[in-house]
C-alpha cells in the first residue's frame, strides 16, 4: 500500500502512514494532541483540523485538501454543540490519501499552548490620544438654522476649549439620532485634540485600546483603559500563520511558491487579531467595538503581512522593507473588527530583519538613557538584537531558528500543561528531576504522578531544553564541543546508544510511557541557535568597540521563562555578572502600551529608530568566524570568568572544532612570517 507524509502544525511532527490512514489515527501515533472525546466515532465534534492548501518547500510537500478522503454522513451530521467550524473537517473521519500539512487550531488541543506573554509592570506617562468629552448640545430652532455638527463642535469649544476640529463621515451618519436619544447631552470621543471620531448618548465614562505584540508564533494582546491607563485584559492565542511554516523564512517561501500566499496569510492574521478583540474585550464584558485605538509591533514579515505587503523582498538580500516609517492607520483599512472609526498606530521598523517588535523593546527599556553598555535580545525565531548606550546604538538580528520554542527537537513542544519546563541532574548518578507546567511538584516528590495523571508528561518545551543541556554539560554528559559522552553509557542506562551517537532518557522507559529523550540531533540544533544568536551579540560589540557588556535584559516569552544561569552556561549570552542579567518579560507587548498610552512616546521612538546602526549579519564576514568559536560550551574562547564565580563549569575537553581553530591560528601566524 502507497504511503503518504503528514506534518502536524503548529507541533512540526511528521511521519509516513499507509494511504486510508485517519489524521486522527496518524496524529495519535505521533504524539500530536488532538482533543476526541468519543474515540473516533465521528459523534463529539472535537477532533476538527484544517488541511493547508499550496506547495511548502520547507517541508518538502504540496499539501491540499483533496489529498484528504471526501466528507462522509458522519462529518454531514456533526455534533450540533460542536459544529463543523468552516473548511474543517473532522480527523477521526478524514484519511489520509495524499501530502498534507495538517493544523490542529487551539480549539481542538487538549493541552492548549500557554501564550505566555503577560502585561509586565511599567510605569508609563498617561497622555493617550484619544480623549472623552461630555458636553450639552445647543437644541435646534427656527432661528438658529446652523446643522447638528456645527452645535455639537460649538459645544466642545465652549466647554473644553477644543476648536479647529473635523469630523469623521462615520460619526455624521449616526449624529442625529445619538443627539435625539441622549436628549441632546452626548458624550465624544476626540482623537489628538483634532478629529471627532465617535459620539454616544449620555456619560461615557470609559474608552479603551489595544496594544498587540504579533509575534511569529504566538499573538499577545492587552486591552487598557485609556483615561486611566489599568490593563483591564490580556489574552494571546498561536499565530495561525504556523500552518504555512514555522520560521520567518519558510513563510516567506511559502508566498514565493504560492501567488496568493502572502493574502493567505494576511487574511489568516487579521482573522487572529479579531477573534483576539473579541475574546479580551469579551472578558470584561465590552465588545470590539469599544476600542477606539490600537498600536501594533512584529517582526517586519509580520508587519507587512499585517499591512498586505507582500514580504518576498524580505526573503533576500538587500532584504529593502516597503517602509520604516510608522504608520497610522483607521482600523478598517486593515480589517481590524472594532470601532468602525478607531484609529491604528504601527511602530516603525529598524531594518529588514528588525522590526517593529524590537523599536517596542527599546521604547520599554531606552537603552539610550543609560552610560552602561547595555544588550537586548529578544529571543524568538529569530533573534533582534540591541546594543549600545546614550552615545551610539546599533541592532542586528540573527536566524536562531525555531529550535529554541520546542521545534527541530525530537520531543519538543510549545509550551502547554505537561511539558517540562525546569530540570535537575545529580551529577553523582546522572538522574534527572523535573517540573512540568501546570504543576507545582517536582518528578521525585511524593505525589507527582497523581499530579500529572490528568496531562502526563507530554514533551520538553523551550526553557526544559535550556536547562536539561546546560545541566547535561555541567555533569559531564555533554562535552565542551557539544557530544553526548558515549563513555557513559557503561555508568547510566540513561546514557543509550543511537548508531554511531548517543543519547539521554529523560523520562519514561518503563513499558507504560513514552520515552522522553535528547538526542545528538537535539544538542545540535540548540548549538547552531544559540551560536547564531551569541554570534550577532559579537558581532555588535566588535563593531561598538567593547569587549564586555555591562547589563542584560532578555525580552520576548521565552527570555522571560529560561533561568539566565543555564542561558551563560549554554553560551547564549556573553559573560556578565548574573545579577545584571534579568528578563525584561513581553518587552515589545510593553513597548505597545506605551505607544498606547503615551503620544509623546510616539515622536520619541520614531527618532531613535533614526539613531539605531543596522549591522546585517549576512554580509558581515566576521559573523561566521563568530559563529563557529561560539558552537562550542559555552564558548571555544571566552573563559566566562563572573559565571565561574557562582557556577563551577568543567574542566574544557579538547574537541575537533578547538583544534581546526588553533590550527587557522597557526597557519595565520605562518602567514604572517612569510
Amino acid at each position: 500500500m502507497a504511503e503518504v507524509q503528514v506534518v502536524f502544525m503548529p507541533s512540526g511532527r511528521r511521519g509516513r502512514f499507509p494511504s486510508g490512514t485517519t489524521v486522527l489515527q496518524a496524529g495519535r501515533s505521533l504524539g500530536v494532541d488532538i482533543d476526541s472525546v468519543c474515540g473516533g466515532r465521528g459523534i463529539c465534534g472535537r477532533c476538527q483540523i484544517r488541511v493547508a492548501e499550496g506547495e511548502f518547500p520547507k517541508h518538502g510537500l504540496t499539501s491540499g485538501s483533496g489529498h484528504l478522503s471526501a466528507p462522509g454522513s458522519l462529518e454531514s451530521n456533526a455534533s450540533t454543540t460542536q459544529p463543523l467550524q468552516p473548511g474543517c473537517r473532522l480527523s477521526c473521519c478524514a484519511e489520509l490519501q495524499g501530502d498534507a500539512i495538517i493544523d490542529v487550531p487551539p480549539t481542538s488541543q487538549v493541552h492548549r499552548q500557554v501564550v505566555r506573554k503577560a502585561a509586565e509592570a511599567h510605569d508609563v506617562e498617561l497622555n493617550p490620544l484619544v480623549r472623552l468629552h461630555y458636553v450639552e448640545v445647543q437644541q435646534p430652532d427656527m432661528h438658529d438654522p446652523s446643522g447638528d455638527q456645527r452645535r455639537l463642535e460649538d459645544a466642545l469649544e465652549f466647554e473644553w476649549g477644543l476648536s479647529g476640529l473635523e469630523c469623521d463621515i462615520g460619526v455624521l451618519q449616526v449624529l442625529q439620532p445619538v443627539l435625539r436619544q441622549g436628549d441632546w447631552k452626548v458624550t465624544v470621543a476626540v482623537h489628538a485634540g483634532r478629529q471627532i471620531m465617535a459620539v454616544w448618548p449620555g456619560l461615557r465614562e470609559r474608552v479603551c485600546g489595544l496594544a498587540i505584540d504579533i509575534g511569529s508564533t504566538t499573538i499577545a494582546a492587552h486591552l487598557c483603559d485609556l483615561a486611566s491607563g489599568e490593563v483591564l485584559a490580556s489574552a494571546g492565542l498561536m499565530n495561525p500563520q504556523i500552518r504555512f511554516g514555522e520560521d520567518l523564512m519558510s513563510r516567506v517561501s511559502y508566498v514565493m511558491m504560492n501567488p496568493d500566499g502572502d493574502v493567505q496569510m494576511t487574511r489568516a492574521v487579521r482573522a487572529a487579531l479579531n477573534e483576539l478583540a473579541e475574546t479580551v474585550s469579551g472578558s470584561v464584558g465590552l465588545k470590539p467595538q469599544d476600542i477606539m485605538e490600537a498600536t501594533f509591533v512584529g517582526n517586519p514579515i509580520m508587519h507587512h503581512l499585517l499591512l498586505g505587503i507582500n514580504p518576498v523582498e524580505l526573503g533576500g538580500a538587500p532584504f529593502a522593507l516597503a517602509t520604516d516609517k510608522a504608520l497610522t492607520l483607521r482600523a478598517s483599512e486593515i480589517d481590524f473588527a472594532i470601532h468602525r472609526n478607531a484609529r491604528v498606530y504601527v511602530l516603525p521598523c529598524i531594518a529588514g530583519h528588525v522590526g517593529a517588535d524590537t523599536a517596542g523593546v527599546m521604547l520599554a527599556e531606552r537603552p539610550d538613557l543609560s552610560d552602561e553598555v547595555c544588550l537586548l535580545v529578544d529571543v524568538g525565531t529569530n533573534a533582534e538584537i540591541v546594543l549600545g548606550h546614550r552615545e551610539r546604538l546599533l541592532a542586528c538580528s540573527s536566524p536562531t531558528g525555531p529550535a529554541f520554542e520546542g521545534a527541530q527537537i525530537s520531543c519538543g513542544q510549545r509550551a502547554a500543561p505537561g511539558a517540562i519546563e525546569r530540570v535537575r541532574i545529580n551529577p553523582d548518578d546522572l538522574e534527572p528531576r523535573f517540573k512540568v507546567i501546570g504543576c507545582d511538584l517536582w518528578s521525585d516528590e511524593p505525589g507527582f504522578a497523581e499530579a500529572v495523571a490528568a496531562t502526563g508528561v507530554t514533551g520538553i518545551c523551550g526553557s526544559g531544553i535550556i536547562e536539561v543541556l546546560a545541566e547535561m554539560y555541567l555533569s559531564g554528559i555533554l562535552l565542551h564541543d557539544g557530544t553526548i559522552s558515549g563513555e557513559l553509557a557503561n555508568r547510566t542506562a540513561r546514557v543509550r546508544a543511537e548508531a554511531r551517537t548517543f543519547s539521554y532518557v529523560l523520562w519514561g522507559g518503563d513499558g507504560a510511557t513514552a520515552e522522553l529523550r535528547i538526542t545528538q540531533n537535539d544538542v545540535r540544533a540548540i548549538q547552531l541557535g544559540k551560536a547564531a544568536l551569541f554570534a550577532g551579540v559579537r558581532l555588535l560589540m566588535e563593531r561598538l568597540g567593547v569587549d564586555r557588556v555591562d547589563r542584560i535584559r532578555l525580552a520576548g516569552a521565552f527570555g522571560s521563562h529560561i533561568d539566565v544561569k543555564y542561558a551563560m552556561v549554554l553560551g547564549m549570552i556573553p559573560d556578565c555578572p548574573l545579577d545584571r542579567v534579568s528578563s525584561a518579560g513581553n518587552a515589545a507587548g510593553t513597548g505597545a502600551r506605551i505607544a498606547l498610552l503615551d503620544q509623546h512616546s510616539r515622536p520619541v521612538i520614531e527618532e531613535l529608530v533614526r539613531r539605531v546602526e543596522k549591522i546585517e549579519t549576512a554580509v558581515e564576514p566576521l559573523f561566521q568566524q563568530f559563529f563557529v568559536e561560539a558552537m562550542a560550551i559555552p564558548h571555544l574562547t571566552a573563559t566566562y570568568d563572573h559565571l565561574r564565580k557562582v557556577v563551577e563549569l568543567p574542566e574544557r575537553m579538547p574537541a575537533a572544532t578547538e583544534s581546526a581553530h588553533r590550527s587557522r591560528r597557526a597557519s595565520r601566524r605562518t602567514a604572517k612570517l612569510d
